[in-house]
């Protein structure tokens, strides 16, 4: 009975090293999963993706020479050569003294450490030279122009750069800010640390007002907040995004983005996105908004 070929997509090739073969491996959706997790944490330390490809290959395979490597995971054999040898001045592997030389990689823990203490270290430079390059652009030749306010807007993709955002809002308050925030958004509010960040802004006597719709969820994150200015809506209006003004000045309106679609099995992710702008305009409808559902509710 002839046997049906399985399609590419569903296995993996893997190299045993102490069978000294190849076999395949179906995928499974969990550890895929769990590496596409880990890849983007390095991603975000400072590896490339062809770096962090051959590093959890050589880390998850054992002692490997630069041709399996490059064999496996399709990569050209010089390339991975280079990579293997940029990986080892970073301390993530180490080479064997052995003929054939061989290559293996340094334990994940260790390697966690490595690259955040040199992301800690580059940080540290960075804010040492912050002075000298803010006296340098000072010192600059400048234009003689007088810049009339104008009314702009940006576009921030990502949580950090959104939290980025939002906390510098938040600081920089002086008088009022109103967030409208729907279940699905006030749990991330409380974890990125925004809702504490409005408790302390509240105790500095600022007018704070917080709106969100009426669920288990959302009176489960109100009850650990020591927040006055919140309100719960019994009707929510449903399809409009979560939003923060501050002093009718300033929006922050999240938007949230379809993400690529891998395979058939796999569901969509939305990526994070967030619209920032002075338009006085769309901060006086939202805020007209706001106002409106607030006095609603007393």
């Amino acid at each position: 009975m002839e046997t049906i070929p399985k399609k590419p997509e569903t296995v993996v090739r893997l190299y045993d090293e102490k069978a000294r073969l190849y076999k395949f491996v179906m995928k499974d959706k969990g550890p895929l999963k769990s590496l596409e997790a880990i890849e983007n944490t390095l991603q975000k330390l400072g590896l490339s993706k062809n770096e962090i490809r051959v590093y959890i290959y050589l880390a998850r395979t054992g002692m490997l020479k630069a041709s399996e490597i490059s064999e496996v995971i399709s990569l050209h054999r010089t390339e991975t050569y280079r990579i293997l040898r940029d990986l080892e001045k970073m301390g993530l592997v180490s080479s064997v003294f052995e003929k054939p030389l061989k290559f293996v990689a340094t334990p994940f823990e260790k390697t966690l450490d490595l690259l955040i203490k040199s992301k800690k270290l580059r940080l540290q430079l960075l804010e040492r030279k912050k002075r000298d390059l803010i006296d340098l652009w000072i010192s600059l030749p400048k234009a003689e122009i007088e810049y009339a306010r104008k009314e702009v807007f940006q576009i921030l993709e990502g949580e950090e750069q959104i939290d980025l955002k939002a906390e510098e809002l938040l600081m920089k308050s002086k008088g009022e800010i109103w967030v409208y925030t729907s279940d699905s958004d006030i749990s991330r509010f409380y974890h990125s640390g925004l809702l504490d960040k409005l408790e302390r802004i509240e105790k500095k006597d600022l007018s704070v007002r917080l709106l969100t719709n009426d669920s288990t969820k959302s009176r489960f994150f109100i009850k650990e907040l020591k927040l006055n200015g919140v309100r719960c809506l019994s009707t929510f209006p449903g399809g409009l995004s979560s939003f923060i003004i501050v002093d009718q000045e300033q929006l922050l309106f999240l938007i949230n983005r379809n993400g690529e679609q891998n395979d058939e099995l796999e569901e969509k992710k939305e990526k994070l996105a967030a619209l920032w702008t002075n338009y006085e305009a769309f901060i006086k409808a939202l805020g007209a908004l706001f106002s409106e559902l607030w006095n609603s509710e007393m």
